[in-house]
């Protein structure tokens, strides 16, 4: 492909939208370019790299025994009503009417198209296992689109689904699959890890794991441990607790009145085991630790949810943060949130800022690691005022102690104990074991050996083909631009030509070309009338696995390769060597 026959804007200059590395070059080499928040437009550079993720990811897919199909991007509101996820999807759902004023939705996924189309043509075990897959545009009106193709409002993605006879099979499938994105992501260069995760609104009956490319933009955060192997992502990660006092030291948290260097007031209430400390206008953690100069360790952080239709408190150390998620499922509820002041107008004894355990009329949840605690900080629920030397199990009760923190820093492995390490990571991919929860919400069943009626069993696989492009982009972005992986680079070999009006320049260009062709490579070829400081410059930007430059020495048959991927001796970016050698060298290794 020439290059002046090619849409390839290149910028000198990042715009200011781009906030991570990967996205700065996708943009600056010409690859996309942004429509509106979180929707992008591909231009030919980009789709070719686009298209090589599809074409390894349709690969495994096949290669794992699945058949591709595609299915409908609008979908009936009514099949998610009957999987009852309508509601609970929540805004990130694109809902639209047709002139009708019949409901629609823009498929973020496909869990219900996919369901309905297997209820209405499987009826039998004999046509069991298989497992159906596309590659196709998803919608999701994301809150805060960031990072481009990182976490966009359309985006390309491969999403699978199995139906299986029993869960034998589908531990099958699923090791199947996991196989199969395994294989997906070496293929395309990225150095991932495999995690344990969170359902989330896909929701399942069974394990369920996220495949996580490392970078430090990721928006994800994974735990894991360096001696056995265990790997979560931070929402789903267990841990042992290893809870610190006030002066740094690992053990029982613990703060005595005395330790203050504050005027103490007796409380009133007789027998009582804790003081008040006036505290004007110190609302938050790091206030009042600044304040009382204690460690937020040394401090109970009461937290008021609104669950559903009720009210619950959460009690946590003042350097830990409530896992939502784990909340949530503990509780069983299909809604929670931080309880707004609409939501507290009802209990006129919470005031906001000065939150504490002591004489809350709604239901506590207890945090492993305070109910540990021998004393401590907390709110007054009385404006202004906090108390010292609360007691769990003494100034509040503790009849519900859970784990609802997330891991931090210092805590052990569940599995051996070790220090657990904190990592950032970019979800490229989902495999979930749904079970039956689609099948028998939308009555989807076949008969089985015995001529009894059966759900079928499900597995749901999702690979974000847009987002494995802009994680391999972030990984492997470089000093001057993208060095593309071989793989799926939009162009195996860039031949650069320093002056196109030269003959013996575009002769001994025009043969390489052929040679390359010829052997099976593709070929983008810079025949711009343009400065040499420009071409290299652009080169690279597009970061081509292999470049090779036609200068002066074309008269004598020379030419000088770089390579990111080549194995080639010298330091400088290029070496000089036979064109003939450099095409054998590419041949070889490429």
């Amino acid at each position: 492909m020439r290059q002046s026959e090619i849409l390839i804007p290149t910028l000198r200059e990042a715009p200011a939208e781009a906030d991570a590395a990967g996205h700065r070059w996708l943009l600056r080499s010409g690859m996309i370019r942004q429509l509106a928040s979180g929707i992008y437009s591909y231009l030919p550079m980009g789709r070719r790299v686009l298209l090589n993720v599809e074409r390894i990811v349709r690969e495994e897919m096949d290669r794992a025994g699945c058949q591709e199909v595609l299915l409908p991007i609008m979908q009936p509101a009514e099949l998610w009503e009957e999987s009852g996820r309508y509601d609970q999807y929540g805004p990130e759902l694109m809902r639209l009417k047709d002139r009708h004023a019949r409901e629609f939705a823009l498929g973020p996924t496909h869990e219900e198209v996919v369901t309905a189309l297997v209820r209405d043509e499987v009826n039998s075990y004999r046509k069991l296992p298989f497992t159906l897959y596309q590659i196709g545009t998803k919608f999701r009106d994301e809150r805060r689109p960031r990072f481009g193709l990182l976490r966009g409002r359309e985006f390309v993605m491969k999403d699978a689904y199995s139906f299986a006879s029993n869960w034998e099979e589908l531990d099958q499938t699923y090791q199947a699959m996991n196989t199969a994105y395994a294989r997906i992501l070496e293929r395309c260069g990225l150095n991932y890890m495999r995690v344990e995760a969170d359902a989330g609104t896909i929701g399942g009956q069974g394990a369920t794991h996220e495949f996580m490319a490392l970078a430090d933009v990721g928006e994800d955060t994974i735990v894991s441990c360096e001696k056995c192997g265990y790997a979560a992502n931070l929402e789903k990660a267990e841990y042992q607790a290893s809870s610190m006092n006030s002066s740094g030291e690992k053990g029982t948290t613990s703060l005595a009145s005395s330790e203050l260097n504050h005027d103490l007031q007796p409380d009133s209430n007789s027998g009582a085991t804790w003081t008040r400390i006036e505290t004007p206008g110190i609302r938050t953690i790091d206030e009042l630790s600044s304040f009382l100069n204690i460690g937020s360790e040394a401090i109970i952080k009461t937290l008021v949810y609104q669950a559903d239709d009720k009210l619950v408190a959460v009690l946590v150390r003042g350097d830990h943060e409530v896992n939502d998620i784990a909340l949530k499922q503990l509780l069983g509820v299909e809604e929670l949130d931080l309880a707004d002041e609409a939501a507290l107008a009802g209990h006129p004894e919470l005031a906001v800022g000065f939150l504490g355990p002591i004489g809350l009329n709604i239901p506590l949840v207890v945090d492993r690691d305070v109910a540990g605690m021998e004393a401590a900080i907390t709110g007054s629920n009385e404006v202004d005022i906090h108390l010292s030397g609360v007691r769990p199990g003494r100034g509040f009760p503790v009849s519900r102690v859970e784990s609802v923190r997330f891991a931090t820093e210092g805590d052990g492995c569940p599995s051996c104990g070790e220090l657990l390490s904190f990592t950032r990571g970019i979800e490229v991919g989902h495999i979930f074991k749904l079970g039956t929860k689609y099948s028998d919400a939308m009555g989807a069943s076949f008969l089985d050996r015995n001529g009894r009626q059966c759900a079928p069993v499900m597995g749901c696989y999702g690979i974000g083909v847009s987002r494995l492009m802009a994680a391999v982009a972030e990984q492997h972005a470089g000093d001057d631009g993208i060095q593309w992986p071989a793989s799926i680079a939009p162009y195996d070999v860039h031949l650069i030509t320093l002056s196109w009006k030269d003959e013996q320049q575009q002769k001994l260009t025009l043969e390489l070309e052929q040679q390359l062709m010829d052997a099976g490579y593709s070929v983008l070829l810079d025949d711009r009338d343009e400065r040499p400081g420009v071409k290299f410059k652009d080169a690279e930007l597009i970061g081509l696995p292999v470049q090779i430059v036609i200068g002066r020495g074309a008269a004598e048959g020379q030419v000088e390769l770089g390579s990111h991927v080549l194995t080639i001796s010298g330091d400088s970016k290029r070496i000089s060597m036979a064109a003939q050698e450099a095409v054998e060298l590419v041949k070889e290794q490429l």
